[in-house]
């Protein structure tokens, strides 16, 4: 007869076996398996999930070191004869006691046993009301050190210890579930047959007529012992590769990457995580005593930016901070200016930028329009992940607009005089340029149109309609995504062609001929138009992905570079540290001395109306005339999916081989900056770096010639793929 279905106060117990099964696995506990000892990575499995009433650890005696790493809130129990797993888990019967309903046997020494297995082991259990379950897998090869399963007709009839045949099978994982009594009474009448075996108990609850089932897990890698240094190398690989396997289902945490926080709708992107993320960076302005400034919240033309921007400013306003919330849709740039404008705490914008249309999220500005670099970030998110939604103080958004505390307020006009006031408008006035602008489904009309009528420019946009889909496609101003506007630009009744991205941080340009401009070509073209023409000096800031002609020609001019990590918040401390005149990004993204700390299509487009209508020269002849001064270079640029084998191979096959060619290429130095960027001979470059936001290794090269680039990007495939 199968025992009760359990209620939810159903009262469990675990007891972890960490007595080892001699002294050298014993000592292998207490090493350390990623950040944390093999022990302690397996008790976390079993704190974050199962919420036991107690958990008792059978340990060696006098394992002292196991306590300090475990902590004072587990019963410990001495195991002083190790007869075997039955005899470890017999040891914990008095410390169970009898006020629990089940009991969970797991093993410590398997340490990487995920909290959904045993949640799924538990779960099965009681669903089936079943006597015993156990926790089994699926394998390739079976290992004498696991049980196989033995079935008849489906059921399990037996876990045969003895079979040491190879090939695939199903095994007895070593994690078991039961009723106390049925458990150690099992286990007691076994001690006294002389039976030592967890593995045995199975038979003799089948051979008393109960019932017994089970819950098979599928990622092998649980199944990884760690009972030899060998072992432990192997399970230390599985710690790190699951570092980058994406999150899905129940994993809704907030992670900022180089440029904010981005998430799909409706899995990591909710309403709630909105909440929680701004009641942390409210908390940081109490902190910091700067709540009177208050904040600035804007959002773009995604779907759910105007009800998170709402939610946002609701949060800040229950905490007694002022927002001026900005109507409609905006570009992020706008909310970039307004920080400093209004001597704001914080900008927010929702947004996320140039990604797919199911994807949304926040970019946060300090009050000076830089961004937070990482160790800000990790804050807002840390305290924003171990919120419950209890922690959020809100105020409706009505209440809070008739008290105030919330104000909406355009400052598209304050936001475009300032581009004016840098951006030489009447040069563009009797130009007679026309021009044609992709605005991608964004943000950039109003602002951008408003700047380019004010010059007297002959605008027509396209794909400027809001469209919270971006016509299929990631609203990104790269070659593939602009062949609309390419076919318009070969019309030949343009003078230039302008793209920017889903939220107008970036920018995309393509000349009088319809050939796509390099992000790398642009920044050249405006640096040598500020130093040359308007007579500005200074150097260069870049990203490690950026053409090293930009170093090239601040050389010429005697101006200096810097080189820094992918992030534009990275450019603009790389300005600051030399007083740089450009930052830029071969993304598209770019800002000048005197302007905003972060990248800004709008202002970009209009600078470059300005270089045309000032110079009265085409693009094509502009960077003709800036190949004679830095020569030639050929970027390309790819990307594989980054596999979590991958992370861990690649990186451990160029520290195990230091490199010396790439090809017959020879190797002059290596950076690490920010992935591992290879210095060759005459500025030429071979870098791979995974993406912080997405699961891709990118890989990027830039050589004297197009054959020559083909050659080492096709070396950086073998590399990033080979055994990965």
């Amino acid at each position: 007869m199968s025992r009760p279905l359990p209620s939810s106060s159903t009262v469990r117990a675990v007891v972890v076996l960490a007595a080892g099964q001699d002294e050298p696995s014993r000592r292998l506990l207490t090493r350390s398996l990623g950040d944390a000892t093999v022990a302690q990575l397996a008790l976390a499995t079993v704190r974050a999930l199962v919420a036991p009433a107690r958990i008792v650890v059978v340990m060696a005696p006098g394992d002292d070191e196991l306590r300090r790493l475990l902590g004072d809130d587990l019963v410990y129990v001495e195991q002083h004869e190790r007869h075997g797993t039955g005899a470890a888990a017999l040891a914990a019967r008095a410390a169970v006691g009898d006020d629990v309903d089940e009991v969970l046997v797991v093993h410590a020494d398997t340490p990487l046993l995920r909290p959904e297995s045993l949640l799924g082991l538990l779960t099965r259990h009681d669903l089936k009301r079943a006597d015993l379950s156990i926790l089994t897998a699926q394998v390739a090869h079976a290992d004498a050190a696991y049980g196989r399963i033995v079935r008849e007709d489906g059921r399990i009839v037996a876990i045969d210890q003895d079979d040491r045949a190879d090939g695939p099978a199903e095994v007895n994982v070593g994690a078991y579930v039961a009723a106390p009594g049925l458990l150690f009474g099992e286990l007691e009448a076994m001690a006294r047959a002389g039976e030592h075996r967890l593995t045995d108990l199975a038979r003799r609850v089948i051979g008393l007529g109960k019932q017994i089932t089970s819950y098979r897990i599928d990622d092998t890698d649980e199944v990884q012992g760690v009972n030899t240094p060998a072992e432990l190398a192997v399970a230390a690989d599985i710690v790190l590769k699951r570092l980058f396997v994406p999150k899905k289902n129940t994993d809704t945490r907030i992670v900022f990457g180089t440029g904010g926080w981005r998430a799909l709708i409706g899995e990591g992107f909710t309403l709630a995580n909105v909440r929680r993320l701004c009641q942390a960076i409210a908390n940081e302005a109490v902190r910091q005593g700067k709540e009177a400034r208050g904040v600035v919240i804007g959002g773009d033309r995604r779907f759910l930016s105007r009800e998170a921007a709402i939610a946002a400013a609701e949060v800040f306003a229950g905490n007694n901070i002022p927002v001026t919330l900005l109507p409609d849709d905006v570009p992020t740039p706008l909310v970039t200016f307004a920080a400093p404008y209004l001597d704001a705490a914080y900008g927010v914008i929702v947004t996320s930028s140039h990604n797919p249309p199911q994807w949304n999220g926040i970019k946060v500005f300090r009050s000076d329009g830089s961004l937070p670099l990482d160790d800000e970030t990790d804050r807002y998110q840390d305290e924003a992940n171990a919120m419950s939604v209890a922690d959020v103080i809100t105020l409706d958004i009505e209440l809070a607009r008739r008290a105030g505390v919330v104000v909406e307020r355009s400052l598209t006009g304050p936001y475009v005089d300032a581009i004016e006031g840098i951006v030489d408008v009447r040069a563009a006035r009797d130009s007679e340029l026309r021009v044609v602008v992709d605005a991608m489904y964004g943000t950039s009309q109003l602002t951008l149109g408003t700047v380019l009528s004010d010059m007297r420019v002959q605008a027509e946009f396209i794909h400027a309609a809001h469209n919270p889909l971006f016509g299929g496609i990631a609203p990104a101003p790269d070659l593939e995504r602009l062949s609309t506007l390419i076919d318009m630009m070969r019309s030949g009744r343009y003078s230039l062609g302008l793209a920017t991205d889903g939220d107008s941080d970036r920018i995309g340009i393509v000349d009088e001929a319809g050939e796509y401009i390099s992000s790398n070509d642009l920044l050249l073209l405006v640096y040598w138009y500020l130093h040359e023409v308007r007579g500005q000096r200074g150097g260069v800031a870049r990203n490690l992905a950026t053409t090293h002609r930009l170093d090239r020609l601040a050389a010429h001019f005697g101006e200096e570079h810097v080189e820094v990590k992918v992030g534009f918040k990275h450019v603009t401390a790389g300005m600051e540290r030399i007083d740089a005149l450009l930052g830029g990004e071969s993304s598209g993204g770019l800002t000048i001395r005197g302007w905003l700390l972060g990248k800004d299509g709008i202002f970009a487009c209009a600078l470059v109306v300005e270089m045309l209508a000032r110079t009265g020269r085409t693009i094509s002849e502009l960077r003709a005339a800036i190949d004679a001064i830095t020569g030639h270079l050929v970027m390309l640029d790819d990307a594989v999916p980054a596999t979590p084998e991958m992370r861990v191979a690649v990186p451990r096959r160029l520290e195990a081989s230091p490199l010396t060619h790439i090809g017959p290429y020879p190797v002059v130095g290596v950076s690490h900056l920010d992935g591992t960027k290879i210095l060759l001979e005459d500025d030429n470059w071979a870098l791979l770096r995974f993406s912080g936001t997405e699961p891709l290794l990118r890989l990027t090269v830039e050589a004297d010639t197009e054959a020559k680039a083909h050659e080492m990007l096709d070396w950086l495939r073998g590399f990033a793929t080979a055994n990965g």
